[in-house]
């Protein structure tokens, strides 16, 4: 997914992508996530006067996570916006003043495919969860919370005061 620059400028329909783009390597190392499809990339390359390139669109595809209460695998539709702006420069590290919400990038082209794994990335979810009132493990026993209650004492005590709980007894 390579946007050449000068070639859109001087094109006057805007730059189309549809196509699929393996986003496993970005995910590697992750051990919340169990499987993740290749992405369905729909984006739409705009130039603009200044010189600088409107990319929009969405990705779609499938993550299976584990939730982080109870380790249960989740299935999660993927439906990502995507937006970057790309301005060609002489030499990145030189911009001074820059817009934030501009991608400065030096050279004539520029390939999509790592915005497209960082957009990945980004969208994923700190602490996925299977549902809202998903109660967890025990941390004592490990016992599936959802599925039956335990036994466990989970009376948390401060360790400053831990000396008086014998007192009374």
């Amino acid at each position: 997914m390579l946007i050449q620059f000068r070639k859109l400028t001087t094109s006057d329909q805007p730059l189309q992508f549809h196509q699929t783009v393996d986003v496993s390597r970005a995910v590697k190392g992750r051990k919340e996530i169990i499987a993740v499809t290749p992405l369905e990339v729909d984006l739409k390359a705009t130039p603009s006067i200044t010189g600088s390139v409107d990319v929009r669109g969405r990705l779609q595809g499938q993550l299976e996570i584990k939730c982080s209460r109870c380790l249960k695998s989740v299935t999660e539709q993927l439906d990502i916006p995507f937006h970057e702006v790309f301005q060609p420069v002489e030499n990145p590290d030189d911009v001074q003043d820059g817009d934030e919400d501009i991608t400065y990038v030096k050279g004539e082209s520029v390939d999509l495919a790592q915005y497209v794994e960082e957009a990945l990335v980004l969208y994923l979810p700190l602490a996925p969860v299977c549902s809202e009132d998903c109660k967890g493990l025990c941390p004592s026993c490990g016992k599936d919370l959802n599925q039956d209650s335990c036994d466990c004492d989970t009376e948390v005590i401060d360790p400053r005061l831990a000396g008086l709980k014998d007192f009374f007894k």
